[in-house]
């Protein structure tokens, strides 16, 4: 070996120390990202491994792509007049789908599906005009010392779906990224989130307040869509998470994602080793959140605007909305959504339940041979509502058959069911009518 072979090789050799040395110095060594935004980020695999910033042959200093956001997540650094902030972006196009829902169906959703919902607080406007909202934070209160690191806005757009995201690299961004996620909610009317009105509005409004910036969630109008998917599907899962429904109502199972749990600790972690590959799977998490709330969302109006041509296929779903349409006085449409549920089947509790209910609102819309056919079943079948239907049907029959034996009967049935001190004293008054009645007339 030559002399100057030797001193190649150990030159070569110090520049692989000195990369070695450096690497550790600023964290653990590098490994493979756990997740990434769109499955193209470049993936830092080792010693051996060229990063960004390395050429062949040419002993530059090292900068590691794991220490700066752009090089990991495709997205720049933004600036306002409060500072600077990263502004991550990912589009979906319209062809894409997300578990069973089409995105190009998005676009084709009325306006007029808002108010179907919650008529005195959502106004009627395009789909264009929705933004989808979920939040990282760094805990579980909704105290002020929690803080929203990383903010997600989704947005319907004719070709697709566009997530944008909103993320501070350290706390000192934060009113710079509060400033720009509000001039870029200024372009909508209603935003959308799960959960939100108990968590991530309480939550931006104090963060809001505390940088001195407007808020502005205080213009638009507010769909928290937990509420109503607990109307469609409590009765049915045990758990209504956006990750359960993602699961059983989407068809989508994640593949990887990070546990909501972890997520203020990975950021914690890039705040101490300023690792950038741990945000990939914090990106990828909210995106996916968003995705999935857009195409719940895209399930949720239609079945509460027009229940009759709704998707839902399981009693329990069918159930639920019906009550919500009660509730609301969609009469007759609750009716005929109680008779659906009931053909499609029904757990025990919940159907003897749903014929209660439904023979109550027979008897208000004026059906009562419908409602005391209803009662006859419950009456015949032992079930919790056995005594009421009972009890119904005495009523039924003193005041308007006027057939005081068969009234005291059902009374009598009744009581041997659930006594009541209510059923003790018609029962008195009914053997007083009986006995009047069968009085002789005098002549």
């Amino acid at each position: 070996m030559t002399s100057s072979d030797l001193k190649s090789q150990l030159a070569l050799l110090r520049r692989r120390i000195s990369r070695i040395n450096r690497r550790h110095q600023g964290g653990a060594a590098g490994t493979s990202p756990p997740g990434s935004l769109n499955g193209t980020l470049p993936v830092y695999q080792g010693s051996d491994a060229f990063c960004p910033g390395d050429s062949v042959g040419e002993p530059e200093i090292y900068a590691p792509a794991r220490y700066s956001p752009e090089k990991f997540i495709p997205g720049s650094v933004a600036e306002n007049e409060q500072g600077r902030y990263f502004l991550a972006e990912k589009f979906f196009p319209s062809h894409r789908r997300h578990g069973a829902i089409e995105l190009w169906r998005l676009n084709e959703l009325a306006g007029e599906l808002l108010p179907a919902v919650s008529p005195d607080d959502l106004p009627a406007c395009a789909p264009g005009r929705w933004a989808f909202l979920d939040t990282e934070t760094t805990g579980l209160s909704a105290g002020t010392g929690t803080c929203a690191f990383l903010i997600g806005v989704g947005a319907i757009e004719r070709a697709g779906f566009r997530v944008r995201l909103f993320f501070m690299r350290d706390y000192d961004e934060e009113a710079a990224m509060l400033a720009g996620l509000a001039s870029f909610l200024s372009r909508f009317d209603v935003v959308i989130t799960y959960n939100g009105k108990a968590y991530d509005a309480p939550l931006l409004e104090s963060r809001y307040c505390l940088r001195r910036i407007a808020s502005p969630l205080n213009r638009l109008a507010h769909l928290d869509l937990l509420f109503a998917a607990r109307r469609l599907w409590r009765l049915r899962l045990d758990s209504c998470r956006l990750i359960q429904l993602e699961d059983e109502i989407l068809g989508v199972e994640r593949q990887g994602d990070l546990p909501g749990e972890m997520i203020p600790y990975y950021y914690f972690e890039y705040l101490r080793t300023r690792q950038a590959f741990r945000l990939a799977p914090l990106f990828h998490h909210n995106t996916m959140d968003i995705l999935s709330l857009a195409a719940l969302t895209a399930v949720v109006l239609p079945a509460f605007a027009a229940p009759d041509g709704s998707a839902l296929r399981h009693g329990e779903d069918l159930l639920g909305l019906a009550r919500w349409l009660r509730q609301n006085g969609r009469l007759p449409e609750a009716v005929a959504l109680y008779r659906r549920a009931i053909e499609r089947g029904l757990s025990d509790p919940n159907l003897f339940s749903a014929l209660w209910e439904m023979a109550i609102l027979e008897k208000k819309s004026g059906h009562r041979d419908q409602a005391v056919a209803i009662w006859c079943d419950l009456a015949c079948t032992k079930n919790a509502l056995r005594g009421a239907a009972l009890e119904e049907l005495a009523k039924h029959y003193e005041h308007m058959e006027r057939n005081y034996s068969l009234a005291l009967e059902m009374t009598a049935a009744a009581l041997a069911v659930a006594p009541a001190p209510a059923l003790e004293r018609r029962q008195r008054r009914l053997e007083r009518k009986v006995a009047e009645q069968s009085r002789p007339l005098l002549r």
